[in-house]
């Protein structure tokens, strides 16, 4: 294997592996976000009108309920795609977070579907393309590499250190 054969490997191991853990600690960080909202609408925060149609000011207890069951959700959620992208402090098996990121895609676009046709600008406006971003990172954190590196990168690394004159 030559020196540019390496190099060219090892890069497209490494840029497969980055775009995906920053798409998923980008996704996550939204969840995360996206959960602290809904639990704040399930403590009674007055936000109820940025969410579920936005017709109440303070939800009544049975929203109230289901924004407690969307905050776990979205707890989750981002638990799921850190441990799709790699990332070891995922309690997420990796058979469950491959499957899972993909029930996030699927799901999070119907929820944008469901957002954008709203009658609440909030959802239509703000929910809606949040939805699709989320939508979005978790597709390119479910088609790259990122929790699964290539089993060769370290020899390639060792074959790299050992083609540069002065290393290895």
């Amino acid at each position: 294997m030559t020196r540019s054969e390496i190099v060219s490997r090892q890069r497209r191991i490494k840029t497969t592996g980055r775009a995906g853990r920053t798409a998923a600690a980008a996704a996550a960080t939204g969840f995360s976000l996206l959960a602290a909202f809904q639990l704040s609408l399930a403590l009674g925060a007055p936000l109820g009108h940025l969410a579920w149609g936005g017709a109440q000011e303070r939800l009544p207890s049975g929203l109230r309920i289901a924004s407690a069951f969307a905050a776990v959700v979205f707890v989750v959620a981002a638990l799921t795609v850190l441990g799709r992208a790699g990332y070891r402090m995922s309690p997420v098996a990796p058979r469950v977070s491959r499957s899972g990121i993909w029930v996030l895609v699927f799901g999070l676009a119907l929820s944008a579907l469901g957002n954008f046709a709203s009658s609440s600008n909030w959802e239509r406006f703000l929910l809606g393309p949040i939805a699709l971003l989320e939508a979005m990172l978790c597709l390119i954190v479910a088609r790259g590499d990122a929790g699964s590196e290539s089993p060769d990168a370290d020899e390639d690394t060792s074959q790299l250190r050992s083609a540069v004159p002065g290393k290895g």
